[in-house]
C-alpha cells in the first residue's frame, strides 16, 4: 500500500489551529528518533473546518519507552496498552502502530501486537480516521483515500463493515456518531452491515458503549445522534427500558430539552452541562408523570423521600439491564429529578419559601431549573428568587459563616 503525501497547499491546516501542548509531545518523540504523527479524530476536525476537543498521537515507540521521555505520562489499558501524556490539565493519548490480522471477523480482546505505520492505519476504523499529520512537514499522510472522502463528505470503512464491525461492534456506535456530527453519508455496505450486525454491540464493554453515549449528549448533536440510534435499532437493543418511552409524547419533551442544550452548546460555545444533567433530560418528562400520578393517587405519599425513591428507581431500570450508569452520576440523577418539586411543588403553596439544602448537588438541580426556565419563561420569577438565595447560601459557606454542604447519597433499600 502506497501513502499519498498532501502538502499544506493542498490540505489547508494551519500550525497555529493546533494544541501547542501536542506539538511539543510530537517533537520531544522525534527529538529522540522516533516516528510520531498526529491521528485520527484531530486530524479529520482540522480538515474538515472542525477544532479538535482532543489531539491523539501515533509513533513506533513502545508504551513503556514513551513513559520514560514525559515525567507526566502514566500507562493505561490492558486490551489496549497507551501512553497517556500529562502537560498541565490536559491528557494527550500516545498510542503505539498496531498490526493484526484485518480478515479475523473475531471479537478482538487484546490489540497488543506492535506493527509498522501502515500497517496500524489499516486497523483503524474509517477512512476519514486513519490520516496521519507530519507537523514536521506539515504533510498530511494518507494510505487510505481519507482526504477524498473527506472532501466528498463520504464515510467509508477500512476494510470489509461485516468482518471490522465485529471485530469491533462499537465501531457501529462510533458511524452514528460521525453521521450525526459532521453529516457524513455512509456507503450503502456499511448501512447493510449495521442493520445486519446490530445485536452484536452486546459482546462490547458496556462502559466503552455508555462512553460514547454520554460523549455525544456533550457533542452539540445529541438529537441527531439519538434519533440515528432510534431509526437503527440501536436504541431499543442497547436500552430498552428508555426506549419504550421514546414512542409515547415524552419523545417530544425530550428532544425539546437537547435541541435548547445543543443550540447552547454549538451557538453559544459553551461547555456541555454535567452528565448527570444530560441524563436527567432523558428522564425528566418520564419521572414528572410518575409523580404526578403518585400525587394523584395519594398526595400524602408524595413526599420527598418517596420522590428520591422513584428517581432511585426510574434512573438504575432506565440503564438496566445492559449498561449502567456510575453510582455518583445515579446520585446526583436523583437529587436533580426530586429537587425540582422544590422549585414547582405538586400542592401550590400561597408563599414561596426558599430553604436552601445542605447538599452540594442542589446546585446541578438549580442549573436543571434554569435549563426548564429557558424553555418556561413563565418560571422567570420562580427560578430568579430561588438563585438569588442560593447565592446568599453560598457566600455565607465561603465565608465560614455555614459548615460545608454535604454530598448526595441514593436511597438505601429496605431489608427484606
Amino acid at each position: 500500500m502506497t501513502a499519498k503525501k498532501y502538502l499544506q497547499t493542498e490540505h489547508k491546516i494551519q500550525l497555529e489551529d493546533i494544541d501547542p501542548d501536542a506539538l511539543v509531545v510530537l517533537d520531544v518523540l522525534r527529538g529522540h528518533g522516533f516516528t510520531a504523527y498526529l491521528v485520527g479524530g484531530s486530524v479529520r476536525d482540522l480538515l474538515l473546518g472542525y477544532k479538535p476537543k482532543d489531539y491523539d498521537i501515533s509513533t513506533n515507540a513502545l508504551p513503556e519507552q514513551v513513559k520514560r521521555l514525559f515525567s507526566g505520562c502514566f500507562l493505561v489499558g490492558k486490551r489496549f496498552r497507551l501512553a497517556h501524556v500529562r502537560i498541565g490539565k490536559k491528557i494527550f493519548e500516545v498510542s503505539t502502530f498496531r498490526s493484526g490480522d484485518n480478515e479475523d471477523d473475531t471479537l478482538i480482546h487484546n490489540d497488543n501486537e506492535w506493527g509498522t505505520e501502515e500497517e496500524d492505519v489499516t486497523r483503524r476504523d474509517f477512512t476519514v480516521n486513519g490520516l496521519y499529520y507530519n507537523n514536521a512537514d506539515q504533510t498530511i499522510i494518507d494510505y487510505v483515500g481519507g482526504v477524498e472522502d473527506a472532501r466528498k463528505n463520504f464515510l467509508r470503512c477500512i476494510g470489509n463493515p461485516y468482518i471490522r464491525f465485529k471485530q469491533d461492534p462499537v465501531r457501529m456506535i462510533r458511524l452514528l456518531k460521525f453521521r450525526s456530527r459532521f453529516g457524513l453519508t455512509p456507503d450503502e455496505e456499511m448501512i447493510e452491515a449495521l442493520f445486519a450486525l446490530r445485536t452484536e454491540i452486546l459482546k462490547s464493554s458496556p462502559i466503552r458503549i455508555l462512553e460514547e453515549l454520554l460523549r455525544m449528549l456533550e457533542s452539540g448533536s445529541s438529537v441527531p445522534f439519538l434519533k440515528n440510534l432510534q431509526q437503527h435499532g440501536f436504541l431499543e437493543t442497547l436500552l430498552p427500558n428508555l426506549a419504550k418511552y421514546f414512542e409515547t409524547p415524552h419523545e417530544k419533551e425530550i428532544y425539546t430539552f437537547l435541541t435548547e442544550v445543543d443550540r447552547s452548546i454549538l451557538n453559544e460555545d459553551k461547555r456541555p452541562p454535567r452528565r448527570s444533567i444530560l441524563v436527567s433530560i432523558l428522564l425528566y418528562p418520564i419521572y414528572r408523570e410518575i409523580v404526578q400520578d403518585l400525587y394523584d393517587s395519594s398526595p400524602k405519599k408524595a413526599h420527598l423521600g418517596k420522590l428520591q425513591e422513584e428517581a432511585f428507581k426510574l434512573a438504575l431500570n432506565s440503564f438496566s439491564p445492559i449498561l449502567r450508569i456510575t453510582k455518583k452520576i445515579l446520585g446526583e440523577v436523583i437529587t436533580i429529578l426530586s429537587t425540582q418539586y422544590r422549585f414547582t411543588p405538586l400542592q401550590k403553596k400561597k408563599r414561596l419559601i426558599c430553604k436552601i439544602p445542605r447538599n452540594r448537588d442542589f446546585s446541578l438541580a438549580l442549573k436543571f431549573f434554569k435549563l426548564r426556565t429557558d424553555l418556561e419563561p413563565g418560571l422567570t420569577d420562580i427560578y430568579t428568587e430561588w438563585a438569588y438565595y442560593y447565592d446568599k447560601h453560598k457566600k455565607a459557606e465561603d465565608n465560614g459563616k455555614l459548615p460545608p454542604t454535604s454530598s448526595s447519597r441514593r436511597p438505601r433499600r429496605r431489608r427484606r
